[in-house]
């Protein structure tokens, strides 16, 4: 079987299923990776990863057979990202190694000083495929619709933890704030480039789930803050 071949494939899956895939699945397999019928590669989805062979190469697609599960999914902590929308170059900086790092939810928020207010959510889906993908990792990251600052903060889950890298903290003990158990989910968030206005941090800081942190004594681009933290946040929670 070809190891770097993975594709995400979204229907269900089980032993001896004959499918058809994407017409760009069909693509790379075909023009980029050059694999010949027969050859073998890998499927996944949120039910695990199983290896497929080629079945076909049709005129719009790629006729193919499920062979046998190779792994399931794995419990994973749960870890969301919530920031407020940028240029599109640090934008997929953003997702693609947030996906990389473990983020199962992605959430694009609207504040004051948010100055791109839009976001294209089927890109966004498309990245984090592509680096489930390339990454090794089972699960696909969800991504919200773009969503209001209150509505995000009146509707965060009570037992949540949530992250807010804040410029003006000076502390940072994230490894005791995550030694508390049955927190789910723990949440980073990421203010725009002109920071969240007084009144916002304010609202951010007076949440009950909210823990305040500072990730470095200088002023933090928001794609350099959403990794520094989400990578902390990974390390403290698997690996400590």
């Amino acid at each position: 079987m070809n190891k770097k071949v993975r594709l995400y494939f979204s229907e269900k899956i089980h032993s001896d299923l004959v499918a058809h895939l994407q017409k760009e699945q069909s693509h790379y397999l075909k023009d980029v990776m050059r694999l010949k019928i027969g050859d073998t590669f890998s499927v996944f989805n949120n039910q695990g990863e199983w290896s497929a062979s080629i079945q076909d190469y049709e005129k719009q697609t790629t006729k193919i057979k499920i062979l046998e599960k190779l792994r399931d999914k794995k419990n994973e902590k749960n870890i969301w990202l919530a920031f407020t929308p940028i240029k599109q170059n640090p934008l997929n900086f953003i997702i693609q190694k947030g996906t990389e790092l473990g983020v199962q939810k992605f959430i694009p928020i609207l504040s004051e000083r948010t100055i791109v207010k839009d976001i294209n959510i089927e890109r966004v889906k498309k990245i984090t495929i592509e680096s489930s993908e390339q990454s090794n990792r089972i699960s696909v990251p969800k991504i919200t619709k773009l969503e209001t600052l209150n509505f995000f903060l009146s509707s965060f889950p009570k037992k949540g933890c949530l992250v807010f890298c804040d410029i003006n903290c000076n502390k940072n003990d994230l490894k005791t704030i995550l030694s508390k158990k049955d927190l789910d989910p723990v949440c980073i968030l990421v203010g725009p480039e002109g920071d969240f206005s007084e009144n916002e941090r304010n609202l951010i800081i007076n949440l009950k789930q909210s823990q305040s942190i500072s990730l470095a004594k200088n002023i933090l681009r928001t794609e350099t803050a959403a990794i520094a933290a989400v990578t902390l946040v990974n390390h403290y929670l698997n690996f400590s």
